[in-house]
C-alpha cells in the first residue's frame, strides 16, 4: 500500500504562507511586441539592482505580442502587474476596464513614458528604389510592410504619421489624405498582428520594399539580420511615438505586488535603465544619457498625437473605431 505523508496543521499553514510569499515575488510584465530584448536586459539588471537593495530575489517574466492584442488579452484576464506599452491608448483601454486608474499618467514622470521612438523606413542595402519620404511610399512601383493599426500599436503611429504629412501639404484637405493613405495601402500586401511579425515578413520572407517599423525595432533588423542587408531611411517628419509604462492596480493588489511593481517602473527612468533603453534603441528621456548616446540617434523633426490629432481619444475616434477612416479606406483598396 502506498504511504500518504500527512503534515501537522501548524507546518501545512507555513507552507502555504510560504507558497504565497513566493508569489508575491514575481512579476507579469505584458508588454509590446518588439520589446523582447529589452526587457531581456532591463529585467536582469531589475533583479541584480533589487537583490542588492533589498537582499530579496525576484523573478519578472514578460508576454509579448501587437500592443493592442496585449492590452485586449488583459482586459479579458491576462494577470498583468504592469504594462509597458508603445502607445498610451493601450493604457488608457486598460484603464477604461476599471483595472488601473484614469490619471495613470500622472504616477511617473514625462506622463509616465520612460523612453520614446519613432517611424523610420527600412529598406533593402542600396536602397534600390530611392525611397526617402512618404510620398514614395504611393508609387506602384514601390511595396511597403507594416503591422495592422488595428491591432498593433507600430501600425497605428506609421499610418498617424503617413496621414500628418499628406494634411500638411499646402491646400491639403482630409479628402486629400485619405487620397493618400489609399494610394500608400494599395501598396501594403500584407498586414502582420505585431511589428515583429512584420519584420519577420520584410526580413527574413523577403516580402516587400520598404518596412515601417520603429527606430529601435530597425535598429535590430540590422544587427539580427545584417547590417549589410538593410539600410534605415529617417522621412522629413515622423511621429514621437512614447513608451509609456503603468502598474495594473487591481491585479497588483490581489497578487500582493503592489510595491514590487512600483519599484519596477521606478527602476525604468534610473541611469542604469535609461543606458538600457539606448542601447536598445530607444531615445532616452534622461537628458545625460541622450546626450551621451546623441551620435546613434540622427536628428528627425518629430510630431506628437496630441500637436496634430487633439489626442489619442481623438485620433483613436476619427481613425481606428470601427467604421472610422481606417476601415473605410482598407474597405476600399480591398476591393
Amino acid at each position: 500500500m502506498k504511504r500518504v505523508s500527512i503534515l501537522p496543521v501548524p507546518t501545512l499553514l507555513l507552507l502555504v504562507l510560504a507558497a504565497g510569499q513566493a508569489a508575491a515575488a514575481g512579476l507579469l510584465n505584458v508588454s509590446y511586441d518588439v520589446a523582447r530584448g529589452l526587457y531581456q536586459d532591463l529585467n536582469r539588471a531589475f533583479v541584480e539592482d533589487y537583490r542588492r537593495s533589498s537582499g530579496e530575489t525576484v523573478k519578472v517574466d514578460q508576454s509579448h505580442g501587437g500592443s493592442s492584442k496585449q492590452a485586449r488579452a488583459v482586459i479579458d484576464g491576462l494577470a498583468a502587474d504592469v504594462v509597458t506599452m508603445n502607445s498610451p491608448l493601450d493604457i488608457d483601454v486598460i484603464a477604461d476596464a476599471g483595472l488601473l486608474p484614469k490619471t495613470w499618467a500622472a504616477a511617473f514622470p514625462e506622463r509616465s513614458s520612460p523612453s520614446w521612438s519613432t517611424i523610420v523606413f527600412v529598406v533593402r542595402k542600396g536602397n534600390p528604389l530611392r525611397i526617402a519620404d512618404w510620398p514614395d511610399l504611393t508609387r506602384a512601383d514601390v511595396k511597403a510592410v507594416l503591422p495592422n493599426p488595428k491591432t498593433s500599436g507600430n501600425g497605428r503611429y506609421s499610418y498617424l504619421a503617413a496621414w500628418h504629412y499628406a494634411r500638411s501639404q499646402p491646400g491639403a484637405t482630409d479628402e486629400s489624405a485619405v487620397a493618400f493613405e489609399k494610394a500608400f495601402f494599395r501598396n501594403v500586401p500584407v498586414l502582420d498582428v505585431g511589428g515583429r511579425d512584420a519584420t519577420t515578413t520584410f526580413a527574413h520572407r523577403g516580402i516587400g520594399d520598404v518596412l515601417l517599423t520603429f527606430e529601435s525595432e530597425a535598429k535590430v533588423i540590422g544587427t539580427t539580420f545584417g547590417a549589410d542587408r538593410f539600410e534605415i531611411v529617417y522621412p522629413s517628419v515622423s511621429v514621437r511615438a512614447d513608451n509609456p509604462v503603468a502598474v495594473v492596480e487591481k491585479n497588483a493588489a490581489r497578487n500582493g505586488t503592489t510595491a514590487l511593481a512600483e519599484a519596477y517602473l521606478k527602476f525604468h527612468y534610473g541611469r542604469a535603465a535609461q543606458t538600457i533603453f539606448a542601447e536598445h534603441g530607444l531615445r532616452s528621456v534622461d537628458p545625460e544619457v541622450a546626450a551621451a548616446h546623441a551620435a546613434a540617434f540622427p536628428p528627425i523633426r518629430t510630431f506628437t498625437v496630441e500637436e496634430a490629432f487633439g489626442g489619442w481619444p481623438a485620433a483613436q475616434a476619427a481613425h481606428f473605431a470601427s467604421g472610422a477612416h481606417f476601415d473605410r479606406i482598407i474597405a476600399e483598396v480591398r476591393k
